[in-house]
């Protein structure tokens, strides 16, 4: 995922595409060099540092091809590799270009992706506050929301998308839709949320991963674990920006959360099912 300004990271769905970028390893630079490296083979990420030199794992692009804030392919490969099987029906309430829906049908699993601006006719209209699915329908989530409100949105008042992280009505809107997926998701099975925290110049820090973490764990759902996914995005690599960074003593925005939980009622976990 990219955007312009790698201290404001966040999700966006802009009309019009904007640049991604792929990083690769830099040679004597200390930090990774962005360019369009040869990809190694998919296979599982095993410890809790996930890196791949690519937004795609294959020549048949998973998404929309260059779709501003589309989610890494690899990543939602690792997690339906991990925690579904074949057949599964797989939920996106955040579909953007579709990424997630492309690679639960490369990996027999049925996809259904919903979202307030689709892109595509397979993804359909709704807030991923108040999903038109039944109670206990689906076998995994995978959510990539919003992280705040540093690029434009659609400009309608009910995306989250327009709502400020620094505001306490994001994550109250977050909240609504994790009751939406205590609500959808059948018991013992897994979701899985990709999020960064936010920094603004005026404003200063927020620690999304964080908060959202604490949200999930009050609504009962049992944490799996935590990953870090190293961020690519070639804005990283201008020295512009590191200086700015050192300069006004903040960080650049270099890692996103992937936070897995599952849910577990009482009598699951009593019986001590898994």
């Amino acid at each position: 995922m990219s955007d312009d300004r790698p201290w404001e990271h966040s999700r966006r769905r802009p009309a019009q595409p904007r640049d991604s970028a792929t990083p690769a390893r830099g040679a004597g630079s200390g930090r990774p060099h962005f360019g369009r490296p040869e990809r190694p083979a998919l296979k599982l990420q095993t410890t809790t540092l996930w890196y791949y030199p690519s937004q795609q794992y294959s020549d048949a692009p998973m998404g929309i091809p260059g779709y501003a804030g589309a989610t890494p392919a690899w990543v939602v490969w690792n997690l339906l590799q991990r925690y579904t099987r074949e057949g599964d029906l797989v939920v996106d309430p955040f579909c953007g270009g579709g990424t997630t829906l492309d690679v639960a049908r490369s990996l027999k699993r049925r996809g259904l992706g919903y979202d307030l601006q689709p892109q595509r006719p397979d993804i359909f209209r709704a807030d991923a506050r108040q999903l038109p699915l039944e109670d206990g329908k689906v076998d995994f989530v995978f959510m990539d929301p919003p992280y705040s409100t540093h690029l434009e949105y659609s400009g309608e008042e009910e995306c989250i998308g327009e709502l400020d992280a620094f505001d306490g009505s994001y994550f109250e809107a977050l909240d609504a839709v994790l009751g939406e997926v205590d609500r959808v998701l059948k018991d013992r099975r897994y979701f899985a949320l990709f999020v960064s925290d936010t920094w603004k110049k005026t404003k200063g820090f927020v620690p999304i991963g964080a908060r959202l973490s604490g949200m999930c764990e009050a609504r009962g759902f049992r944490a799996v674990d935590q990953m870090a996914v190293v961020r690519g995005n070639r804005k990283l690599e201008k020295p512009n920006f590191h200086k700015a960074a050192e300069e006004g003593n903040f960080y650049l925005r270099g890692f996103n959360h992937l936070l897995v939980w599952k849910k577990e009622r009482e009598s699951a976990r009593k019986s001590g099912g898994r």
